[in-house]
């Protein structure tokens, strides 16, 4: 009877133990969550023959309201920022003056990168002496508040020394 409640517990333990310690299932999902129903072959292939429409259709620059009618609204606002003309009011971006210098040439292409740099570098040391002054007011905040603490204990171990009879002595 042992032997056989030991086979048992070792057929028990190499069934259920054993494999859930090599191949550890996942958690269950929480309550509530619904799972979607499987795909018919069909409907997985009308959703590759979609996302390969749009795949292909991603290669030109712009897609269009044909292609994503829902992205686009039905009546757009005019952009304060947009002129007359169709062309922007703001100056050009970083990007867009390293591409125009660019197509210039590597003489067109110095200046524009020496504007970058020089810019990057004052930003820099403006964030340097920055950071420097607002350690200094800190610094001088902090060793006022320690002078005045230490000039406070003066006063206070002034005033108990003359109030206080002195320690006694050890002999």
């Amino acid at each position: 009877m042992k032997f056989r409640g030991v086979c048992r517990k070792l057929y028990d333990y190499v069934r259920y133990d054993l494999r859930e310690i090599a191949f550890p299932s996942s958690l269950p999902d929480p309550p509530g969550t619904k799972r979607r129903p499987k795909l018919s072959l069909n409907e997985k292939w009308c959703i590759l023959k979609e996302a390969t429409r749009l795949y292909v259709a991603s290669w030109v620059r712009d897609i269009g309201p044909e292609l994503r009618p829902n992205d686009y609204k039905l009546k757009e606002e005019p952009d304060p920022n947009i002129t007359e003309e169709g062309k922007t009011a703001s100056e050009p971006t970083m990007l867009e003056d390293l591409v125009v210098a660019a197509r210039g040439g590597a003489e067109a292409l110095k200046p524009a990168l020496h504007r970058i740099y020089m810019g990057r570098a004052s930003a820099y040391t403006s964030a340097v002496k920055n950071y420097v002054e607002t350690y200094q007011e800190g610094l001088k905040g902090v060793l006022d508040e320690k002078a005045a603490g230490k000039g406070h204990q003066q006063v206070n171990e002034a005033t108990k020394s003359s109030t206080a009879p002195p320690p006694p002595s050890s002999l």
